[in-house]
């Protein structure tokens, strides 16, 4: 009962994403070297799942390890030069074989349907094509790239066709010349290139490695764009497949796509639990902040009445009518992640302008130990200083030590300002406590 307790929750939490990504597009970047191991096959499932769910899927693969092979097997060492590969003529044939190769090899996979498997009745309708037109990267620092090109134009009326028709578009790092030539390019480049040029809602990277913070090597959970560009910038020793999908992420998100997501592919179901959990489980990239604190607007009514009801229901929190909440809604400053309401307090002015009062401070719990109610305080005394008020009260029955480490300090109901003294509520029996604002 408890495992059915817990598929029920989760399916239920992951309904907002399930509404919030259908007939929405998402650019999925993986490795060449994710095609050849065995759980590439729980990858498929997976886009197959996103696909059934209306995702419309842009799939780029890459193919390094696929031409390093061919390479050595007929005794030639692969030539690169800043993380880009020489592409000359012997190596352009095995350019060619590696991505006809890899790209069949997914069209297979997707086109799966074998009863009782995860892709039965999936129906996954594949094209690929001539989508991508490049040109010679040409001669950098004395060396000629030959064949290796860089992305010059995405046919986006190609690729929406195909979008709209339901089927999955699947894109080799190849492109193609006006005049015929054939070049080998960077995936990485060619999935920022389409996701920009779609303005797609997603890139997501499933990376090889997951995004470290280089001080204490714990994951990093998400940053804005300007952060990512600041993390590279003092940190030029991260790995080089972290420092491309960084790259290509803020890119992404300075010409108009809304997020990118970096997820290590080798942890099962990581493409799932990044896009239909609040929290994920890779690092997004932004252009804006993922979670912020600004005023209340009455449109976050609902999401208050959420946050505080259980509190209101312990008896914590006084409680509070909706239409209260309307009147006084320009008091509240809220603390929302994702869509999501997790902390919201009141700043209550009174008439004598030179106090204030706090009011239902609350974090919802799944949050409470990342210092969101020092930020909620934190904003609210900035505010007092800004409106030059010279006292803040709390009552408070349960936070009280909270607030005592945080420089309040307790006084009796005599010494609140009158209309405080008048509104005290002598059953609930609240401390009461104050901070000069200075």
């Amino acid at each position: 009962m408890q495992q059915a307790s817990a598929f029920v929750n989760w399916f239920r939490n992951s309904s907002p994403y399930i509404h919030a990504h259908r007939n929405r597009t998402f650019v999925i970047f993986f490795s060449g070297a994710a095609v050849t191991e065995p759980e590439f096959d729980n990858l498929i499932h997976d886009f197959a799942l996103l696909k059934s769910l209306g995702v419309r899927l842009v799939l780029v693969h890459g193919i390094r390890p696929q031409i390093d092979e061919r390479l050595l097997q007929q005794g030639d060492t692969p030539k690169f030069h800043h993380h880009l590969r020489i592409t000359d003529t012997t190596t352009l044939q095995y350019v060619k074989q590696a991505a006809g190769l890899v790209r069949v090899e997914i069209e297979a996979l997707l086109s799966m349907g074998v009863s009782g498997s995860p892709m039965a009745g999936a129906k996954i309708r594949v094209a690929s094509g001539n989508f991508v037109t490049a040109k010679p990267l040409g001669v950098l620092d004395g060396i000629d790239y030959c064949y290796t090109g860089t992305v010059r134009r995405i046919d986006i009326q190609a690729i929406h066709q195909q979008l709209d028709q339901n089927n999955v578009v699947l894109i080799s790092p190849i492109g193609y010349s006006p005049s015929g030539e054939v070049f080998n390019l960077s995936a990485e480049e060619v999935a920022t290139e389409v996701a920009i040029a779609l303005q797609a809602e997603k890139l997501i990277l499933l990376m090889d490695q997951p995004c470290l913070s280089p001080s204490d090597q714990q994951p990093i959970q998400q940053l804005t764009a300007e952060q990512a560009s600041e993390l590279l910038n003092s940190n030029a020793e991260m790995p080089v497949a972290v420092i491309l999908s960084l790259n290509a992420a803020i890119q992404s998100c300075q010409q108009g796509v809304r997020r990118a997501h970096l997820i290590n592919r080798h942890q099962d179901g990581a493409l799932l639990l990044e896009l239909f959990t609040r929290d994920g489980i890779g690092t997004l990239i932004s252009s804006a902040e993922f979670e912020s604190i600004r005023p209340a607007t009455l449109e976050d009514i609902g999401g208050i009445m959420e946050l505080i009801k259980p509190l209101e229901q312990q008896g914590i929190l006084v409680k509070r009518s909706r239409e209260k909440l309307e009147m006084e809604i320009n008091d509240y400053i809220v603390i929302e992640r994702d869509g999501l309401i997790i902390g919201c307090t009141a700043f209550h002015v009174l008439t004598d302008k030179q106090n204030a009062e706090i009011a239902c401070l609350a974090v919802h719990g799944d949050y409470q130990k990342g210092a969101r109610g020092n930020r909620l305080l934190d904003y609210l005394t900035d505010n007092a200083k800004s409106c030059r008020i010279k006292r803040l009260y709390v009552r408070s029955t349960q936070t009280v030590h909270w607030f005592i480490e945080r420089g309040f300090t307790p006084c009796s109901i005599e010494d609140l300002p009158e209309v405080m003294q008048n509104a005290y509520n002598h059953e609930r029996k609240s401390k009461v406590l104050f901070k000069d604002v200075l």
